[in-house]
């Protein structure tokens, strides 16, 4: 008999006080795409309805946004952070 695994999303375990960290973590990364996939990934688990409600953004944008084949424009990312409670810094 086999063994029988689940698969799991990482994001699914984040509280709301790592989101920042894991977001942080992905921007570092030198492949930008990683910080893209990563806020689509807590944009999907949060609820893309709930956001787009609290941006303003259409929520089949917003499905599109993080589907692999377009790059997100600033304002929609600048959105997302803001409600999801992220503050992005710039420091040297």
């Amino acid at each position: 008999m086999g063994l029988k695994l689940t698969p799991i999303n990482p994001v699914e375990m984040l509280h709301d006080d790592e989101i920042a960290v894991f977001l942080t973590e992905a921007y570092l990364d030198d492949d930008p795409a990683v910080f893209i996939i990563a806020l689509g990934d807590v944009v999907k688990h949060r609820g893309v309805a709930e956001l787009a409600k609290q941006t303003g953004l259409n929520r089949e944008s917003l499905y599109k946004t993080f589907n692999g084949k377009v790059q997100p424009r600033w304002d929609t990312v600048h959105r997302l952070l803001k409600a999801l409670g992220v503050k992005l810094a710039v420091a040297a």
